[in-house]
């Protein structure tokens, strides 16, 4: 597969990317270059190589999924320039 720079220009213009027209035969070169190192890469066996998400095989910590206030309205209400009552007060936006 190869790109030519008609579709470097519709790449760009989907992509609302103002690309110079001197521009254009050098972004050519460098997507078939990545597009050849990709095609390189397709063509080593990977035949009964398991998938990997992770190169260390490890069991993620886990923590209880509980919904908690986190205990600190107070720290968290001192930042506020207005409260009442425990609660942020902020400006009527409809009305």
């Amino acid at each position: 597969m190869s790109v030519t720079a008609d579709d470097v220009r519709r790449i760009a213009r989907l992509a609302r990317i103002a690309e110079p027209t001197d521009r254009i035969d050098t972004l050519v070169g460098e997507l078939n270059g990545i597009l050849s190192w990709i095609e390189q890469l397709n063509e080593v066996d990977v035949e009964g190589v398991e998938a990997m998400t992770t190169p260390v095989k490890f069991p993620l910590p886990q923590r209880e999924d509980v919904v908690t206030d986190g205990n600190c309205r107070d720290k968290v209400l001192a930042n506020a320039p207005k409260t009442d009552e425990g609660f942020f007060v902020v400006p009527k936006s409809v009305e």
